[in-house]
C-alpha cells in the first residue's frame, strides 16, 4: 500500500471516529434533552436507509440495471431477522450486542439467498423488463406477507396485520458502525476487478462479454450482494421499530429509494451517502417544525426532487465521488508564486 493511500484511509478513519464521537456527544451526554429519542430515531432511519440505497446504487449506478423491488428483500431480511431473534429470545436471554449480530446476518444471508434465486433466471433480461420482474419479486413477497404469513410460528408474531414483540436492539452505537462497515465493503467491491468488470458491463454488455468478462456471473454476484445489504436494512429497521406491517414495504418505498439514489448521483456512493440521510429526515423534520404541513410533508419532498432533477439531471454528485483527503490537500496545499499570481 503505498503513503498515499495509507494517509486517505487515516483521514477517513479520523472522520468515522469524529462522527461516532459526535453521535455519542449528542445522545449519550442528554444534551438534546426530551428531543433526543426524537433525532436518535431519525438518525438510526437515515443510517439504515443510507445501506439500502447504497446497495441499490450497486444495480442502478453501477451496473446500470433500474431495480424497483429493494423494498422487497427489505422485507424479507426484516421478517427473517424477526422470527430468528424472536424465537432465540423465547429460548434464553442473550445480550443485545449478540442479538443484534444475529439478526443482521440472518436478514442479510435470507434477503441474499432470495436475490440469487430471483437474480439467475431475471438477470438475463436488462432494461425494463429487469425492472417488471423486481417489481412482481417485491409485490409477490408484500402479498404473501400480507395473505399467507407463518401461522403459529412465534408465540408473539400475527402475520398479515403486523408482527410485534421484536427486540429493540437497533442501538444507534451499533448500528453507525454497521453501516459504516457495510459502506466500506461496498466501495471495496466497486474498486475491485469485479467492480471493474461491472462498469465495463454498464458501458457496452457486448464488448464486455467479447474481451472475456462472464456479464452473468457479474449481474448475479452484484444483485445478490445487493440484496443481502437491503436485507441487513431490514433487520435494522425491524428490530428499531419492533414492529413490521406488510404494507410499509409496498412499491412506493422502492421508488423512494430509487429517487434518492438518483438525487444523489447514480453512480456515486458518496452522493447516496450524502443524499439519503438528508431526504429520510426531511418530510419528518418539516412536520415536526411545522405541524400544519404533516399532511403535505410527501409533496414537499416531491417539489424538492423535481427542483433538484431540474437544475442539477446527473443528481448532486452526478457520477463523480467526494473525496475528504482531497478536500483537505486543496485546502492545505501551499500556492507556489505562479498559482499567487
Amino acid at each position: 500500500m503505498s503513503k498515499k493511500m495509507k494517509k486517505n484511509y487515516l483521514i477517513c478513519l479520523i472522520a468515522v471516529a469524529i462522527g461516532f464521537l459526535l453521535l455519542c456527544l449528542l445522545f449519550d451526554t442528554g444534551i438534546l434533552g426530551k428531543k433526543s429519542a426524537y433525532f436518535n430515531g431519525l438518525v438510526v432511519i437515515g443510517m439504515f436507509y443510507t445501506i439500502i440505497v447504497c446497495s441499490l446504487n450497486l444495480l442502478t449506478g453501477y451496473m446500470g440495471e433500474f431495480s424497483l423491488g429493494h423494498a422487497g428483500f427489505m422485507s424479507i431480511g426484516a421478517y427473517a431477522s424477526a422470527i430468528v431473534t424472536t424465537l432465540i429470545q423465547d429460548q434464553t436471554d442473550l445480550p443485545a450486542v449478540l442479538l443484534y449480530l444475529i439478526a443482521i446476518i440472518v436478514g442479510g444471508l435470507a434477503a441474499g439467498l432470495i436475490g440469487v434465486l430471483v437474480g439467475i433466471p431475471a438477470l438475463r433480461l436488462s432494461g425494463d423488463y429487469l425492472c417488471i420482474v423486481t417489481v412482481a419479486v417485491a409485490e409477490i413477497v408484500r402479498v404473501v406477507l400480507s395473505n399467507f404469513g407463518i401461522p403459529a410460528i412465534t408465540g408473539k408474531a400475527t402475520f398479515g396485520k403486523s408482527f410485534a414483540g421484536i427486540a429493540k436492539v437497533s442501538d444507534y452505537h451499533y448500528v453507525y458502525i454497521t453501516m459504516v462497515i457495510c459502506i466500506f465493503i461496498m466501495y471495496c467491491y466497486i474498486r475491485s476487478r469485479y467492480g471493474r468488470a461491472l462498469i465495463a458491463i454498464r458501458e457496452d454488455r457486448i464488448a464486455a462479454a467479447a474481451s472475456g468478462i462472464n456479464v452473468t456471473k457479474t449481474k448475479v454476484l452484484t444483485f445478490t450482494i445487493s440484496a443481502f445489504f437491503a436485507g441487513v436494512s431490514g433487520a435494522i429497521y425491524a428490530h428499531y421499530i419492533t414492529t413490521l406491517v406488510p404494507t410499509y414495504f409496498n412499491f412506493s418505498k422502492s421508488s423512494e429509494f430509487l429517487a434518492i439514489v438518483i438525487l444523489g448521483g447514480s453512480g456515486s456512493l458518496t452522493g447516496s451517502i450524502v443524499a439519503a440521510p438528508i431526504l429520510s429526515a426531511l418530510p419528518q423534520l418539516i412536520s415536526y417544525v411545522v405541524p400544519a404541513f404533516a399532511s403535505y410533508r410527501m409533496l414537499i419532498y416531491a417539489i424538492i426532487l423535481v427542483v433538484v432533477m431540474i437544475f442539477k439531471p446527473t443528481g448532486l454528485f452526478g457520477g463523480r465521488e467526494f473525496s475528504l483527503p482531497k478536500l483537505i490537500d486543496k485546502i492545505t496545499k501551499k500556492k507556489t508564486p505562479k498559482e499567487k499570481r
